[in-house]
């Protein structure tokens, strides 16, 4: 309450002289007053940001495994949640950005460039690990290369599509999110979403393969964390958009959901899944790289 009053105090004193002064201190007055307001406003956190919190905590319990580590051949419940626990820790991204909260022009541009060349970085490894793709249960006759070259073609289509349709809708709004800022987020988590598809069917894959307790439980860790600077390539996006750490955090673990989604079926019919990882590594790789660069 102390802090509502000597908030109006000072906009109405402002106010005040505002109105007693010439045409050049009435401007200078009002726009005082803007600042003293905008100054005032601070980014809150939605009742839907708090419940979708909530059920992602549920889902955590309800589907936590009778023993973490697999004994024996895994379960499809082992795979769902250390796909989970993966497509979770994308939320830890805005960690560093809550022990720095407040980002002036100079360090959003740097965010956004650190942020440019993660994904930069992240396609490089998405087409170098396709083009050198190797199982012995790859049954296709077409090499890796030329389905990750397929793959990072439709990737690139994809996302000038999507591109083109959120500028046909400019009237478009999330949030408190819309016009130019809309877009850039959405395309970041399109991105960072297709990625995730062909990382969970990685994930089923290693489960599913000779060792499959050991190496999918290091595969999962791994990408576990890998997903924190992926979760704060999106966060330096949004938190400089007025959007809250909560929801903020949310957004990135989103873009993992695919994880543990696409883990479980590539787990049961892996020999279907294996030929069309090199096309996913590319259509993933293909997008991003449009997006980075």
């Amino acid at each position: 309450m102390n802090g509502d009053t000597h908030h109006d105090d000072k906009t109405n004193d402002v106010a005040a002289a505002a109105s007693s002064s010439p045409d050049k201190d009435n401007k200078d007055a009002a726009a005082e007053v803007k600042e003293v307001v905008e100054e005032e406003e601070e980014v809150t956190t939605s009742k839907r940001a708090f419940f979708l919190f909530f059920i992602l905590m549920v889902i955590s319990y309800v589907t936590f495994p009778e023993t973490l580590q697999p004994q024996g051949r895994p379960t499809v419940q082992h795979v769902w949640y250390f796909g989970w626990l993966s497509a979770i820790s994308t939320g830890l991204g805005v960690l560093p950005l809550v022990l720095v909260p407040d980002l002036d022009d100079y360090y959003v541009g740097v965010a956004n460039a650190v942020a440019a060349g993660m994904m930069a970085a992240a396609s490089y490894s998405l087409f170098l690990e396709g083009c050198t793709f190797e199982e012995a249960d790859d049954i296709t006759s077409v090499s890796p290369t030329v389905r990750t070259v397929v793959g990072a073609a439709l990737g690139l289509l994809f996302i000038l599509c999507t591109k083109s349709f959120l500028e046909q809708h400019e009237d478009l709004k999330v949030g408190s999110l819309g016009g130019a800022d809309l877009r850039k987020v959405l395309l970041i988590v399109f991105v960072m979403t297709l990625h995730s598809f062909s990382e969970g069917v990685g994930i089923g894959v290693s489960f599913g393969g000779e060792n499959g307790s050991e190496l999918g439980v290091f595969i999962s860790a791994s990408l576990a964390v890998h997903n924190v600077p992926e979760g704060l390539a999106v966060a330096v996006v949004l938190l400089p958009r007025k959007v809250s750490k909560l929801t903020a955090s949310l957004w990135c673990i989103m873009t993992s959901l695919p994880q543990p989604l696409m883990a479980v079926p590539a787990f049961l019919f892996v020999h279907y899944f294996i030929p069309i990882l090199p096309v996913g590594l590319g259509f993933a790789g293909g997008a991003m790289a449009w997006v980075a660069l």
